[in-house]
């Protein structure tokens, strides 16, 4: 799990290297998305940054960047190059604008290759995602404003992303299903030539009871669709004899907007929300098709569509 951690930049031009993280905690209701990125440029400019976001029960959100610093310093076993800011695989802190964070992160399990393992091992794609700790828990304190939330025991996720910059349009969704079950859910749009023209290719991945399905996500993301259209997207279809639907609502309310950068200048906006609701059906065919497994999440899922705009 340690690799999965690891910085994988080598120094090449044109990449784009994420550490995240996401929670909602059961007793207050906030969410938390932390990103920190490390973004090399074509012109062999290289920055790090990163924002937080914090989504408090009843409610605005309150959005707030830290960095830019212009070099990788890593020392101290810090992940992240970015002084004041504190990334472990045990520990997340820091402090930006009305934000500050103090988190421990605990457990997490077996970790979830959304895109197959080897996409991420070899590169061979134009970018992947891999979860290190998907049932993570946090326990600590997130400071919104003046007013300072006690976080104990809340489920979440860490999460890496790398590749040679953002997708052209894209939906994420992280849920927590209880125990040790969980969905993730990427479905992008490559910005390479000859991709970039077709439907979102949707890659899911859905933990029960130890087991994980669909066995292949990019073989199974043919049989799949995304609507990506906010506030409402989807992403449904059949595989085998098991059929999905995954509804996702992201009110406008509980939601930030966020510009990217992007290794070839301005990036992607994305739309992003640490409460969203959603619902998640799983259908078995047996002479008819059965419910397998029905799920309603309001408002303790995590949720973004990116998309490029001009």
């Amino acid at each position: 799990m340690t690799d999965l951690y690891a910085a994988r930049w080598r120094g090449q031009r044109g990449r784009l290297e994420v550490w995240y993280a996401t929670l909602t905690d059961p007793a207050t209701g906030l969410g938390l998305w932390l990103h920190h990125e490390m973004v090399a440029g074509r012109d062999g400019s290289v920055s790090w940054h990163g924002w937080a976001a914090a989504f408090p029960a009843g409610g605005p959100p309150v959005l707030a960047r830290f960095g830019p610093a212009p070099r990788n310093d890593t020392s101290g076993g810090r992940l992240v190059g970015l002084s004041g800011v504190c990334v472990t695989p045990q520990r997340l802190a820091g402090k930006a604008g009305e934000l500050e964070w103090d988190l421990e992160v605990e457990d997490g399990g077996p970790p979830l290759f959304t895109f197959p393992r080897w996409a991420w091992e070899r590169e061979l794609l134009p970018a992947a995602q891999v979860v290190p700790a998907p049932t993570a828990t946090f326990s600590g304190s997130v400071r919104v404003g003046g007013r300072e939330l006690k976080v104990a025991e809340a489920p979440g996720a860490v999460a890496r992303i790398y590749g040679r910059g953002n997708a052209a349009r894209w939906g994420w969704l992280h849920a927590d299903l209880g125990g040790q079950d969980v969905l993730e859910v990427v479905a992008a749009v490559s910005t390479r030539p000859g991709l970039r023209s077709l439907k979102a290719l949707p890659l899911l991945q859905l933990r029960v009871g130890g087991r994980t399905w669909p066995r292949h996500p990019l073989m199974a993301a043919p049989l799949l669709t995304a609507d990506l259209r906010l506030p409402h997207w989807s992403v449904s279809g059949t595989v085998g004899r098991r059929r999905v639907r995954v509804a996702v609502e992201q009110d406008p309310a509980e939601s930030v907007t966020v510009q990217y950068d992007d290794p070839s200048g301005v990036g992607p906006v994305c739309t992003n929300s640490e409460r969203a609701t959603a619902d998640v059906l799983l259908e078995r065919w047996s002479g008819r098709w059965l419910v397998e497994h029905h799920w309603h999440l309001d408002r303790r899922v995590h949720a973004e569509v990116g998309e490029r705009r001009g």
